[in-house]
C-alpha cells in the first residue's frame, strides 16, 4: 500500500485523495461486526439507542432477479424486532435499491416501527433513509448504495453484499 500511496502521491494531489480513499474503504469493508454493535442515534428528531442483536445477508431468486435479502435483529428504545431490507437493481443506470416495509403488527404502531428502523439503518450506514407513506396505509423505508456501502463494513454481511454487487454488475452487462 505504501508504494500505492507513494505513486499516487507523485502522480498529484487528486490521484492521492483518490487512491487513499480506495485504501480506507478496503481496509473498512468487513471490519466491523452487527453482534453487539450499540449506537444513538437521532431521527426525526427523537434519539434511539440501537443495540444490534444479530444479522446476516442472503441471496435470493425472484422471477429471475437476484435479489439480496439483509435482515437484521436489532433492540431500539428496548424494543426487539427483526427487520428485513431487501435490495434490487432498478432502471437504466442499474442502481441499487432496498426497500423495507414497517410492520404492521408492531405493537407501538406501524410509524414506530419506521422510525426504529430508519435508526438502525442510520446507525449502522451513517445514512438516513428515505422514508414514505403509501396510500395512508403502507410505510416504506428506501435505502440507496450509500447504505449497501455502510452495510458491508460489517463481517456478517460484507461477503455476500459483494457477491451480490458482483454477480447482478455482471448479469447486467451481458447481451
Amino acid at each position: 500500500m505504501k508504494y500505492i500511496l507513494r505513486g499516487a502521491e507523485e502522480a498529484g494531489k487528486e490521484v492521492y485523495k483518490k487512491a487513499k480513499k480506495i485504501i480506507d474503504e478496503g481496509k473498512a469493508r468487513g471490519s466491523l461486526t452487527l453482534k453487539g454493535f450499540e449506537k444513538e442515534v437521532e431521527v426525526d428528531g427523537r434519539r434511539h439507542v440501537v443495540k444490534v442483536i444479530d444479522g446476516g445477508a442472503v441471496e435470493e431468486d425472484r422471477d429471475g432477479k437476484t435479489l439480496l435479502r439483509i435482515k437484521i435483529t436489532a433492540e431500539v428504545d428496548g424494543v426487539k424486532s427483526e427487520y428485513t431490507i431487501t435490495y434490487g437493481r432498478h432502471g437504466a443506470g442499474n442502481r441499487s435499491e432496498g426497500i423495507a416495509y414497517a410492520s404492521t403488527s408492531a405493537s407501538d404502531g406501524r410509524k414506530a416501527d419506521a422510525e426504529k428502523l430508519a435508526a438502525v439503518i442510520k446507525a449502522l450506514t451513517g445514512e438516513e433513509p428515505r422514508v414514505y407513506r403509501i396510500n395512508n396505509s403502507r410505510i416504506m423505508i428506501v435505502c440507496g448504495g450509500e447504505h449497501l456501502d455502510g452495510f458491508r463494513r460489517y463481517a456478517e454481511l460484507a461477503d455476500a453484499v459483494e457477491e451480490w454487487l458482483e454477480e447482478t454488475s455482471q448479469r447486467t452487462r451481458r447481451p
